[in-house]
């Protein structure tokens, strides 16, 4: 329903405005209901479904039509004689029809638990799916966050080709009355044009992103697309939950649901049954004639020895289970190490965020300084030049750090499982 709502708030927003703006949370939200895999999870419900009507049907009765034609070498005489009686011979020839109903009255559970496991055997696999899903995340944040970049180089390259132009008309105007020498300016077109081809590139790359990630949610989205960047302060602190936990728990209530079935094989089972049926001769085998006839009672199948049959299937499960607690403890391992290495990166980016802050002003002074020197011929254009890239390189750098702070925050928060705000 919330993909919907924001499907429909998106056909809205295109038609009243040429912008759209999408958020992390909603480009995981999309890219999770429009992912191949997803279709997997309403197919096994259905599947499911169906495999239970079909044992539920084991409570209905069993209804069999029979009917059989046989000549028979030899059949039962009575050589004596009854005060001149004599007792007719079945013919060798017979006819039966009969009409089979079997109902079970007890089988121990066994239905039941069928069911039972059946049901937990669709939750399992269907957070198999949501697990293969949940990696998605990080793909999406690759995606999201290096569009940001992409965005934030791009505006800092139309700031940095600006002043450069500023400079440019500058040196041209000096040029033009003298006061500089002709073409030292040719430097200063070279890196505009060299920051032209920069431009080119990033470009190159933020239209491949959109691409991507618009594959992954499934909507068109293109530069006129805001993103918005999401602060994620709470990223240490909030509580969450991997997919996966949830899987190791479901497979082991699959192994319980196993094993109580397996008990209750060992009950017996009850049924009523019935027979009529029309044939020559009738259950009265002295009479040589077409009759009908039936039959009523209850049977009872028990199998009493199994020869250890079902003891060692459920040794069989224990070792499953086992094994899935090696897989949980293996896969919490990993994510332990996952998240000391995702902390690490996050602590690594703010101090190289404290540092640019000084690395920019440094660079600031000395371009203000080289800038001078540049007005009033102390140097050459090339040496300014040097400077002056520094500068907005230190410049791109903070920006691109400013984002991957946040992208480490979001890939700590998918290794820890919580992706809310």
């Amino acid at each position: 329903m919330k993909k919907l709502s924001f499907l429909i708030l998106l056909l809205i927003s295109s038609l009243t405005s040429a912008q759209e703006i999408l958020t992390l949370e909603e480009c995981y939200d999309l890219a999770e209901g429009n992912y191949p895999l997803a279709s997997q999870l309403s197919l096994l419900e259905e599947k499911t479904a169906r495999e239970l009507e079909v044992i539920h049907k084991d409570y209905l009765p069993n209804i069999g039509l029979n009917a059989k034609v046989t000549y028979q070498s030899d059949v039962i005489e009575i050589p004596m004689d009854f005060g001149g009686q004599n007792i007719e011979a079945v013919d060798k020839d017979q006819y039966r029809a009969t009409v089979d109903v079997e109902q079970l009255i007890f089988n121990g559970g066994k239905i039941t638990a069928r069911k039972d496991l059946k049901e937990v055997e669709l939750l399992s696999q269907q957070q198999e799916v949501k697990v293969n899903l949940y990696q998605i995340k990080k793909r999406i944040n690759q995606y999201y966050f290096g569009i940001l970049q992409f965005r934030e180089k791009m505006a800092l390259l139309d700031s940095k080709k600006e002043a450069l132009s500023e400079r440019i008309q500058e040196l041209e105007s000096r040029v033009k009355y003298g006061t500089a020498i002709p073409a030292s300016e040719n430097v200063l077109y070279a890196e505009r044009l060299n920051i032209e081809q920069q431009q080119d590139e990033v470009e190159s790359r933020h239209q491949s992103a959109l691409q991507s990630l618009s594959a992954y949610i499934a909507i068109p989205i293109d530069t006129s697309t805001i993103l918005e960047l999401p602060e994620q302060e709470r990223y240490l602190e909030a509580d969450g939950t991997r997919p996966e936990t949830l899987l190791y728990n479901l497979k082991q209530e699959e192994l319980d649901q196993h094993q109580s079935l397996l008990s209750k094989s060992l009950y017996p089972n009850i049924y009523g049954f019935a027979q009529g049926g029309y044939g020559k001769p009738g259950y009265n085998m002295l009479d040589n004639s077409f009759d009908d006839f039936y039959m009523v009672g209850v049977k009872l199948n028990w199998n009493v020895f199994d020869w250890g049959k079902v003891k060692e299937q459920k040794k069989s499960l224990e070792i499953s289970k086992n094994l899935i607690d090696i897989e949980r403890e293996n896969f919490n391992f990993n994510n332990r190490v996952e998240l000391e290495e995702a902390q690490m990166k996050i602590n690594k980016i703010q101090n190289m965020l404290e540092k640019d802050k000084e690395i920019i002003a440094l660079r600031e002074r000395i371009v203000e300084t080289t800038q001078s020197q540049l007005t009033h011929g102390v140097i050459t254009p090339s040496e300014y030049l040097t400077e002056f890239n520094k500068l907005y390189e230190a410049k791109i750098d903070q920006q691109l750090h400013k984002i991957d702070l946040q992208m480490a925050k979001a890939d700590y928060k998918v290794i820890k499982g919580n992706t809310e705000k």
